[in-house]
């Protein structure tokens, strides 16, 4: 059938003839700022809003009467479900010798730091499709399953992160004949310093590292980063090791947006922009760049929020087909699962991504979960819509929104809640990137008494365009040392306890903390001369007035108990910590 005004943007665009068309109309439409936002919706609808054919009824007709001309391809539904590349059990003839292959490892590993088995096999065919490789690794009863992945001139590896001490062993299974059964060991010795084993989930709303040790997560988001070249990525990596961030989102996959238009210095998958990609065939050096920055953010302590998929594209990364989305997802699932710092986030904006439906990202994370044998947090970021986060899989919730429902978020899922995207300090012309550093801050220190965490990010404009939310560079705002007075003020909370929750309090003031313990009230844009309070009696407390905003913290004289009332600065940004005398 033809197209017409219902027929829907991103599938007219996935037709050469028919996006010819669009284009002459709607010049500009696929580096559009709200290209993204579009690609849901029908041509009349895109018309409707579309700068110039919008008040010109005579080019939106003739854009339907060009279209009409352009006969829809008879086509398959795509398939909703992906399927494992077909390999042959015979990769090799049968006069190749098992196990022949050649093996590289260390003798001796440490907890929680990434161990590599180097296998240098058969490079014939596509090995990236061709050979399936996996190994087991053993300690005592138990037994874990780590994916192999091919990278490139013959060579072969498959990742592990031990996280127990004794003497492991392991064996390689494969269709190719030499990189099968081949078995070995390794001694695991305790961890190094430093090393505190992956993020994981705590006490159902919190989060520590696989040791035991308290993980409060203050993050920031840059989501091109590792796009930018050396010198560019050298400074990030500086800019991060001077701030207070423990955590960074960032994209797997370039990115095609306002401030960020530029083709990358490499693309994940042999091919160009003009001739095509071949998603058969990754380009190992694009994802070995990849890990090695996320190895250096490991080394600042610096968690990598994944981002896995993201519709801010012109290069057709986030519309590759069911069977190339699911085969990309194992092999970088496979590269990069033995990263101790690894978070999985399924998608930037899901919503925004017309192509693929609500089957799709549970199929995805079912992908993940088999090639994940370390079970790294899993999260999906909404635009729009938020994601039901009770599924199974989801460890935790990845918003963008106000702060204010973290509370009531936290009681539906009975999940860690970071809001993950809240605005942007920063000039642009944009609302959610024109932030006031003191509203940023605010809505950080709101989500944190609400049980939350909340993510910075800032886009100022400057004469180079790099804009620190989009490429990195250097922090220019003011909320970037407000945050870090903030994580010093979380990390003085005691030390048994796994982080703050929400409390009963006023209508007016959020409070969050351990009851009978620890309150910490935020006033925000409040500024009370006295606030009173009314505790359970028997227990006497501290009372701290906290300016978030210049950084002090001011102890009130003398202890407290019961019902009582503070005398307050009258300004806005405070907040009122109560700690309870220990006897």
């Amino acid at each position: 059938m033809p197209y017409g005004p219902s027929s829907i943007l991103g599938e007219v665009l996935r037709d050469e003839r028919a996006a010819a068309v669009v284009r002459r109309y709607l010049p500009g439409i696929e580096n559009d700022l709200m290209r993204v936002q579009s690609m849901h919706g029908t041509l009349e609808q895109v018309t409707g809003f579309a700068q110039g054919i919008r008040t010109d009824p005579a080019a939106r007709k003739a854009l339907y009467a060009e279209l009409a001309a352009v006969e829809e391809p008879a086509q398959e539904p795509p398939a909703r479900f992906g399927t494992p590349d077909a390999v042959s059990p015979r990769y090799e003839p049968a006069e190749v010798p098992v196990g022949s292959a050649s093996l590289r490892q260390q003798e001796r590993a440490t907890r929680w730091r990434t161990f590599e088995l180097e296998l240098h096999g058969p490079a014939h065919g596509n090995p990236f499709t061709d050979v399936a490789l996996r190994a087991e690794f053993r300690l005592g009863e138990r037994s874990l399953t780590a994916h192999g992945f091919y990278d490139g001139d013959g060579v072969y590896r498959i990742r592990f992160l031990p996280d127990e001490e004794g003497d492991w062993s392991f064996r390689t299974f494969s269709n190719a004949r030499s990189l099968d059964a081949i078995a070995g060991g390794f001694r695991c010795e305790p961890a190094a310093d430093g090393d505190h084993g992956p993020v994981r989930v705590h006490r159902t709303f919190h989060f520590r590292h696989a040791d035991g040790t308290r993980y409060l997560p203050v993050g920031t988001t840059a989501y091109a980063w590792t796009h930018q070249g050396d010198d560019l990525e050298e400074q990030t990596l500086r800019s991060l090791a001077e701030s207070p961030f423990n955590k960074i989102r960032m994209c797997v996959f370039p990115k095609s947006f306002v401030h960020n238009t530029g083709e990358p210095p490499r693309y994940p998958f042999e091919g160009s922009p003009e001739d095509g990609w071949d998603f058969e065939r990754p380009d190992p050096a694009y994802f070995r760049h990849l890990e090695q920055r996320i190895a250096r953010l490991d080394a600042l302590g610096v968690q990598a929020d994944v981002i896995l998929f993201h519709p801010y594209d012109r290069w057709g990364f986030s519309d590759m087909g069911a069977a190339s989305d699911d085969r990309y997802l194992r092999y970088v699932v496979s590269r990069l699962a033995a990263c101790p710092n690894v978070w999985w986030s399924l998608a930037n904006e899901y919503d925004l991504m017309w192509a693929k439906d609500t089957s799709d990202w549970h199929r995805f994370a079912s992908v993940i979960r088999a090639h994940d044998p370390h079970d790294h947090l899993l999260s999906v970021h909404n635009w729009a819509e938020i994601w039901d986060n009770s599924a199974y899989w989801v460890t935790h919730a990845s918003i963008q929104r106000a702060p204010d429902d973290t509370a009531e978020w936290r009681a539906r899922w009975r999940k860690p809640v970071l809001v993950d995207e809240c605005g942007y300090e920063g000039d642009i012309e944009w609302g959610w990137g024109n932030l006031m550093p003191q509203e940023l801050v605010r809505r950080c220190w709101e989500g944190a008494v609400r049980g939350g965490h909340v993510t910075h990010g800032e886009c100022f404009l400057a004469d180079d365009d790099v804009l620190w939310w989009a490429k990195g560079g250097v922090l220019k705002g003011e909320s970037t040392a407000r945050l870090r007075f903030l994580r010093a003020v979380l990390d003085e909370l005691p030390a048994d306890v796994a982080g703050i929750d929400p409390l009963p309090g006023d209508f007016d003031v959020p409070v969050g903390g351990v009851e009978g313990r620890y309150y910490l009230a935020y006033l925000g844009h409040l500024q009370p001369r006295r606030r009173a309070f009314s505790l359970r009696p028997g227990t006497r407390y501290r009372a701290d007035v906290i300016d978030t905003w210049n950084m002090t913290i001011t102890e009130l004289p003398g202890s407290y108990e019961g019902e009582f009332t503070l005398t307050l600065p009258g300004r806005p940004y405070h907040a009122i910590r109560l700690r309870a005398i220990e006897d």
